[in-house]
């Protein structure tokens, strides 16, 4: 009998069909964010309409009742009170969260094949962090530091397709602002650079090490990104300083500004109280007991002073707030190595690999997936909130609010819940911590992808990329108030998409035929020595 074919399913020819049609060009991004949205939305329904902390509540309140402060970001702020008049209210944020990751995700698959990297490598590692219970579960909180993260990881890929544009990755310029057209990064990376600055506050340090970075190897575009670098550290201080007094928004209170450089005072009473005259101990008492004060000298975490449940008068701290910080100003002048030591103690999230459990306040602290019964004390009666919370106590502040049913979880499946649960609980297994949690470890394989990279293709202008991992290790280590894992999550995803170009670091022969356009031999010429 004659051989017949096989008769293959109609929606497979369709599918295919559809995927020929599609640019080539188009077809990575569009795979990954495909991909990775998918696995988010099951994050998404296991979770809906998205994980709160004490935080999302303290949003919550603050913008439903007029009380807009500016201790945490104005801008999330605004995006909490518009879905909040929408139907789907946290649903729509957190979706839009999950989307806006997967499309920077795509955008940074594309900038890394424009260095060599492969794209099913990237896509891989991009596939990789969505499904990881650290942050897969992070994206669908309801965070400042979430949209924060997005937009240091599109700074990273931004900055990425420059490079690879100077390194004769893109053949043909694209006029205007579509993407491939070298306006197009420039526009991403400056949203980029503004998101870090306005979604966290005091991280103008950041903006101008990332932006400086790159500003230094791309000659080419050096009057534009000092320009870019200017407005987006200016811009947040803008605000800060003086556009969000103007429009009504309040100041944070001074004993939260300034909590850890109380605490480093408290660290030196701990170590060297010689160092206190008689006038400076009746100053600590004015605010707290000196037993306080000892208490609160762990110096791995600020909220051992400031948000125990150790008497310490807030009031007072502002009220004398001015000679506090001249206290510290002496003790930095006289004792500098304990003040430094408290800082970099502090910042142990940020540069230290393994968390210590053996010293309280050392252990990477992860936020818990289900919710207080009483959301923090937001609901609770207030003879029984917890005071100790925040710089905000709640007392029952929310109770009887409209905006409740917002705050309430009802997953879209009860399988999904039950498994999302089960996975991030077994991965906060003690042995892995290093691995899935720790920002540090993961800064210190992309500074080793990028370092060989550089070396093997002899392009040392990448190295700039770990500008924005380097400015938010030295962001935390100059104002980290205690071991939060969602303080240093950027790693976490820049760090295995920095993989692939190990994989990378040897160009493929054929490469070496290709000339770069006159455009980009002008440009290297113009390079400097550390390009």
């Amino acid at each position: 009998m004659p051989k017949t074919a096989p008769v293959r399913p109609a929606g497979s020819a369709q599918l295919r069909r559809a995927l020929g049609r599609v640019p080539p060009p188009w077809r990575l991004p569009l795979a990954v964010l495909a991909g990775t949205q998918a696995i988010w939305l099951c994050w998404w329904a296991a979770f809906y309409p998205g994980l709160l902390s004490f935080d999302s509540v303290m949003y919550t309140w603050q913008v439903t009742t007029g009380n807009w402060a500016s201790d945490h970001s104005v801008l999330y702020d605004c995006f909490v009170w518009l879905v909040l008049h929408l139907p789907g209210k946290f649903a729509l944020l957190t979706l839009a969260q999950t989307t806006a990751m997967s499309a920077v995700l795509g955008y940074a698959c594309v900038a890394l094949r424009g260095l060599g990297v492969r794209g099913r490598w990237s896509a891989a590692a991009a596939l990789a962090v969505a499904a990881l219970p650290p942050t897969g579960t992070f994206v669908v909180f309801v965070w400042k530091d979430v949209p924060f993260t997005i937009s240091a990881v599109l700074v990273f890929a931004a900055g990425a397709r420059l490079l690879a544009r100077r390194y004769g990755a893109s053949a043909a310029a694209v006029r205007g602002y579509r993407p491939g057209a070298p306006r197009f990064d420039l526009l991403m990376l400056t949203l980029g650079l503004l998101g870090v600055g306005l979604f966290r506050n005091a991280n103008e340090g950041m903006v101008l090490i990332a932006g400086v970075a790159l500003l230094l190897v791309l000659p080419g575009l050096r009057r534009t990104l000092a320009v870019l670098t200017a407005a987006a550290v200016l811009l947040p201080l803008a605000g800060q300083l003086w556009l969000y007094p103007a429009v009504g928004v309040k100041q944070p209170p001074a004993d939260a500004v300034f909590a850890l450089n109380y605490s480093d005072i408290a660290v030196a009473y701990d170590k060297a109280p010689g160092l206190f005259s008689a006038a400076d101990q009746r100053l600590l008492t004015e605010v707290a007991p000196l037993s306080t004060w000892k208490a609160g000298a762990n110096c791995y975490s600020g909220d051992a002073l400031t948000n125990s449940s150790a008497p310490f008068d807030r009031a007072a701290a502002d009220r004398l707030n001015g000679q506090l910080l001249a206290l510290w100003t002496k003790l930095l002048k006289s004792s500098p190595d304990i003040v430094i030591g408290a800082r970099i103690c502090r910042a142990h999230i940020a540069w230290a690999p393994f968390s210590d459990p053996t010293q309280y306040g050392a252990s990477t602290i992860i936020s818990p997936l289900d919710r207080s019964p009483d959301l923090w004390g937001w609901t609770a009666p207030a003879a029984t909130a917890d005071l100790s919370a925040g710089h905000v106590a709640p007392n029952g502040k929310m109770l009887g609010s409209r905006y409740l049913p917002a705050l309430r979880s009802h997953p879209l499946s009860s399988t999904l819940h039950k498994a999302g649960v089960w996975l991030q609980t077994a991965s906060k297994v003690s042995q892995l911590d290093w691995l899935l949690w720790r920002g540090a470890t993961w800064c210190y394989v992309a500074y080793a992808a990028l370092a060989l990279y550089a070396a093997g293709r002899r392009r040392r202008g990448v190295l700039a990329l770990g500008g924005i991992l380097l400015g938010l290790q030295l962001t935390l280590i100059a104002a980290n108030p205690a071991e939060l894992f969602r303080y240093n999550v950027v790693p976490l995803f820049v760090g295995p998409l920095c993989l692939g170009l190990i994989a990378a670091r040897r160009a493929p022969r054929r490469a070496a035929a290709v000339r770069p356009s006159p455009v980009e031999r002008q440009e290297q010429e113009q390079e400097p020595a550390l390009g």
